[in-house]
């Protein structure tokens, strides 16, 4: 069974949707160095199903949670979105999060992989990795500073899909399988609230929650 269109009632099957009818068109731009970068919908699709290839080959499960930490980027949106196609729930962290305040919730939620922006937000998560046993792996996107990690939990990104490659290879049609799996009503995020009157708590949000409100605003 694949995703058709017409019943895009998820992110991942309105991204599905949007790289079948405008590939070619710009999906997401990030300006770096002050110059725009672009990406169409066919190559953030190409990208997302690397990011699920990946993240399915290193164990991520249906109903597990992902932490995703950094600042807004393209990378770690299509990772929240590579989670979601595979029934997973991201869990996101502002950059400027303590880490003594990622302690309860990587302890709560039970997160066992980690994709974070950059080298100060891998330091966080060694700092706490005693306290969080279930926390087994970590990618980042920015290498600078970490060339002489050796932790065995670290890897980059570039890994991550190059992996999720040749999962995506090895499993035709997995990709397109797993996103036809999800529903409107199914968990899309989770997000902690601060916790000033006692511990945070989880709140989750539904694709249909999400995507409504979107359509509202619009």
């Amino acid at each position: 069974m694949t995703a058709q269109a017409g019943t895009s009632d998820t992110f991942p099957k309105l991204l599905l949707e949007h790289a079948r009818a405008r590939g070619g068109d710009p999906a997401i731009r990030e300006k770096d160095l002050g110059i725009w970068q672009s990406w169409s919908w066919g190559e953030m699709r190409e990208e997302v199903e690397a990011l699920a290839g990946g993240l399915a080959r290193a164990g991520l499960k249906r109903g597990a949670h992902i932490a995703v930490i950094g600042a807004n980027r393209p990378r770690l949106y299509w990772t929240l979105i590579a989670a979601q196609s595979l029934g997973a729930i991201p869990v996101p962290f502002y950059e400027d999060a303590a880490a003594t305040e990622m302690t309860y919730v990587f302890q709560n939620a039970e997160i066992a992989f980690a994709v974070v922006e950059d080298q100060e937000q891998a330091d966080k998560l060694f700092e706490i990795l005693p306290q969080c046993p279930d926390l087994k792996r970590i990618w980042y996107d920015e290498a600078r500073g970490l060339r002489h990690y050796d932790q065995p939990e670290l890897a980059s990104y570039e890994s991550l899909r190059e992996k999720g490659r040749e999962f995506a290879r090895a499993n035709p049609g997995f990709f397109e399988a797993e996103i036809a799996k999800g529903n409107g009503p199914d968990p899309a995020i989770m997000l902690y609230t601060s916790g000033t009157t006692g511990s945070p708590k989880g709140v989750v949000l539904s694709h249909d929650n999400l995507i409504a409100s979107s359509r509202a605003y619009a």
